[in-house]
This record gives C-alpha cells, sequence and structure tokens, in this order.
C-alpha cells in the first residue's frame, strides 16, 4: 500500500512539473518590488494564486496532449495509465478555481489580471499551443503573472493603478525571456532545430544586457534636467541673475523641481553591483545548453536546453527585483535556485 502511495504521489509530481514550482514565487515578488510594495497579505495571495494557475495549466496541458504524448513521450503519467485523463481535467478546474479565490482576497483589480491569466493559461493548452501564437500567449501569461504580483501588492493604495503600471517594463523583460524559453521547447521531443536555440540565445543575453543596465542606471522616472533644475535653483540652461550694481546677484532660494511624491520604486537607488551580477548569472544558465542545442540539434540536448531555461527565470526574478531597488528579495529568491536544481534531479521540470 505504501509504494502504491509513493508511486501514484510521484506521478502527480510529474504531472504537475513540481520542480519548476520554485520559479513561480519570483514573478509576484519582482512585481511588487517593481511597484515599489513590499511584500505584505496582497504579496501572499498572488503567490498563492500563481502557484495555483501555474500547476493548474500543467495539467491541463498534459490532458489536452495526451494523444500526442502517447506517441511521443509514453512514459508521462496519462499515456502511461498512472493518472486518468478525467482527474488531470477535474484536477486542473479546481486549481484554476482555488487560484482565482486566492486573487480575489487582494481585492477586485488582481482578481481581475487573475481572469486574465486563468484565461490565457486555458487558451494556450487548449487551442493556441501549436500554433505560431503559442509562445506570444505563454509570454503574455507570464507577464501577467509579474502585473498579478504588481496589482496585489498595491491594493488600498490610492494610486495602485499607476504603481501597478511601473512594473510593465519588468513584465516585458520576463516576457520575452518566455518567449525564448517556449519557443525552443516545440522541438524538445524531436529536435532538429539549430536556429531556434541561436534565436533564445540572443533573447536571453539581450534582456540581461537590459536588465543589467537598468540596474546600473539613474533613479527611475527622474530627468536628469529636472534634477539639474533642482540642485541649482534654476532651469537648466537659463543666464546667471545680476544685482542692479552689476554685481552678481545673491543666490535665489532653490526651489525643488522634483515631483512632491515618487513612487517607492524611484525613491529607492537601485542595486548595482548586485543587479548585474545577478544578470549575469541568469543568462550564464540556460547559454551553454542553448549553445549545445543550437550545435547538436537532438531532442535530448533541446530538452536540456529547456529546463536551462526554466531554471533560469529564477535569477532572472532576482535582477528585476534588485533592479528595483530590493536586494533583500533578489537575494532570498536566488536562494531558491539550489532546491530547483536539487528537485529537477528527480522530476523533470518540461
Amino acid at each position: 500500500m505504501t509504494r502504491r502511495r509513493t508511486g501514484r504521489a510521484q506521478a502527480w509530481a510529474e504531472l504537475l512539473r513540481v520542480s519548476a514550482l520554485f520559479s513561480v514565487p519570483g514573478d509576484a515578488l519582482a512585481g511588487a518590488a517593481a511597484a515599489g510594495a513590499r511584500p505584505g497579505r496582497g504579496t501572499l495571495c498572488a503567490i498563492g494564486a500563481s502557484l495555483c494557475l501555474y500547476e493548474a495549466g500543467m495539467a491541463l496541458n498534459d490532458w489536452a496532449d495526451r494523444t500526442e504524448d502517447a506517441a511521443e513521450r509514453p512514459h508521462r503519467p496519462l499515456p502511461s495509465g498512472r493518472i486518468t485523463p478525467s482527474a488531470a481535467l477535474t484536477a486542473s478546474a479546481a486549481l484554476t478555481t482555488a487560484g482565482l479565490a486566492l486573487a480575489s482576497r487582494a481585492g477586485r483589480p488582481a482578481l481581475a489580471v487573475a481572469t486574465a491569466l486563468a484565461t490565457t493559461v486555458w487558451a494556450y493548452d487548449l487551442g493556441l499551443k501549436h500554433t505560431p501564437a503559442g509562445p506570444a500567449t505563454m509570454a503574455t501569461a507570464r507577464a501577467l503573472d509579474l502585473l498579478l504580483g504588481a496589482t496585489a501588492s498595491t491594493s488600498g493604495d490610492s494610486a495602485a493603478h499607476r504603481r501597478a503600471a511601473h512594473a510593465l517594463p519588468s513584465a516585458a523583460l520576463l516576457g520575452a525571456h518566455t518567449y525564448a524559453v517556449t519557443a525552443v521547447s516545440r522541438h524538445e521531443t524531436q529536435g532538429g532545430s539549430t536556429r531556434t536555440p541561436l534565436a533564445a540565445l540572443a533573447v536571453t543575453l539581450t534582456v540581461a544586457g537590459v536588465a543589467s543596465g537598468a540596474a546600473s542606471g539613474a533613479v527611475p522616472g527622474v530627468a536628469s534636467g529636472a534634477v539639474s533644475g533642482g540642485l541649482t535653483g534654476r532651469r537648466s540652461g537659463s543666464p546667471a541673475a545680476v544685482s542692479p550694481s552689476g554685481g552678481p546677484a545673491p543666490a535665489p532660494r532653490p526651489r525643488p523641481t522634483l515631483p512632491t511624491r515618487l513612487p517607492l520604486s524611484s525613491r529607492r537607488p537601485p542595486s548595482r553591483g548586485l543587479g548585474s551580477l545577478l544578470a549575469l548569472a541568469y543568462a550564464r544558465t540556460p547559454a551553454t545548453l542553448l549553445l549545445h542545442a543550437a550545435l547538436n540539434p537532438s531532442a535530448a540536448l533541446t530538452e536540456r536546453a529547456v529546463g536551462g531555461g526554466i531554471r533560469a527565470t529564477i535569477p532572472l526574478q532576482a535582477a528585476l527585483a534588485a533592479r528595483a531597488g530590493a536586494p533583500g528579495t533578489a537575494l532570498a529568491l536566488l536562494g531558491l535556485v539550489p532546491a530547483a536544481r536539487a528537485l529537477a534531479r528527480k522530476v523533470s521540470p518540461t
């Protein structure tokens, strides 16, 4: 009986790709950091909702692909008979409901984003996965997941919509990475593509460069001219004032020209060195595997490259958090990498 229960638990772990779960909480945490919010109750609700919706997508994915998997991957839980299709579909529906319920605890805006996310996940698995729109749909889902964290973490704020909008650049970078990984994953059962891994490598390096540059840039939302004017007490480029006697006039009283209320993310300086290091760690994780898959486009090496891309999501989330001025969150996320790597040895993330 114990062995039977262990085998069933293993089957569900494979179906739900539990080793990839470590890549999910960072979406909400990076979103909260980008919105200038400290993690709180709303962030926890977003993490719970994200985990449920992610797992719902995993179960629904195998249910939709059960015929294809029977020919290409008969060892998967559904074609091998270890889990029935009806059980997988029921689990997906239940997890979706639970995810939306958790999101609703963070407020109506968070529920609206979670509903869009759930709709995107179901549309991808049931119809768009095998179309040219597949990678873009998955990228949209991951970007929405980060925005869910930003929205939930700023619930109750009178300027919540403006603060959540600060997370859009981070969502775009995460979406670009997800697009590249998804494009490569379309070849993981048969291989044969050299161009796709090379394109994914180019996207990875670009995302890393942008994340690193943002991490070492100026404080966001503040123009250099405004800073100059605020420090000198006059508009940049205006002539110096003179007194009626011809001598220099007394220095005018400085008048600050900065906004009276900057978002929290704009008030915190970015973590420059840490952000650059994390961006480098992100690029390094899948780069070698993608290069190997390009040079030898076999199914095995392509699948390894996809797994590396999934694991690279965590250091990318950490780099985005550091870029937003949340080094504590970044370091906490980086601590998930060893656990994700260890569990991936037992349960494949793909």
